[in-house]
């Protein structure tokens, strides 16, 4: 189970006064369970996602997972895996290098890491790219890529920010199911951050609106 307590984070432009963006918040997500967030831009929906993956300190707060409180726990060893809205692959690295990373990055050898990225390649139909390079793949081809490559080191908790956000309508359409069937097979606890309650509303089984500050139930 993923568990924020009393998280609480402030930012300030400069030469303005700081605005607070979260504001002493829980939130509790099971393993297996997808909570949506909604909100605009600017309310801090990513804030958040970063706190969790440990790339930003809290100014108040704590982030727990199954028990133990990840203060300390650097972010390659919280086993969370933090999906950007702009793909963030690696270009210089073929598609299957670029699954293989994660594994890489835990102290597997190479040679098995790129074996279990062919494997993870071809549950998501990729298996034909695995020696090309990400930029010659087309959005909806580089999603699957970050999402098998979020996938493969079996992380105890996924986060999704805004996942779909610079792809089409239709393509937006069938990648939110194709994605749900995909981490439905797997037990972790999902953020999954969008302003799109369409979209919200399809992945998660419970849907959060973050507004000034806090976290209200909305389905």
């Amino acid at each position: 189970m993923l568990e924020l307590r009393s998280i609480s984070h402030h930012w300030q432009a400069p030469g303005a006064a700081p605005r607070v963006l979260l504001d002493r918040l829980h939130l509790q997500v099971q393993a297996g369970e997808t909570v949506a967030i909604l909100g605009p831009s600017g309310s801090g929906k990513s804030t958040l996602l970063k706190i969790i993956a440990g790339l930003l300190m809290p100014d108040a707060g704590q982030v727990w997972c199954q028990g133990q409180d990840m203060s300390a726990v650097p972010t390659h060893l919280r086993r969370f895996a933090l999906m950007f809205q702009d793909f963030a692959l690696f270009p210089h690295l073929s598609v299957q290098d670029n699954v293989a990373f994660a594994l890489v990055e835990q102290g597997v050898a190479r040679n098995a890491a790129r074996t279990q990225a062919r494997d993870m390649l071809e549950r998501f139909g990729m298996q034909a790219h695995a020696q090309g390079r990400v930029w010659q793949l087309s959005g909806g081809e580089q999603q699957r890529v970050a999402l098998a490559r979020a996938l493969i080191s079996t992380p105890r908790v996924l986060l999704l920010d805004e996942p779909f956000s610079a792809l089409d309508f239709d393509l937006r359409a069938t990648l939110r199911a194709e994605f749900a069937q995909h981490i439905a097979q797997t037990p972790m606890a999902v953020l999954w951050v969008t302003h799109d309650e369409t979209e919200a509303r399809s992945v998660g089984v419970r849907g959060l609106r973050l507004h000034q500050g806090t976290l209200e139930r909305l389905w």
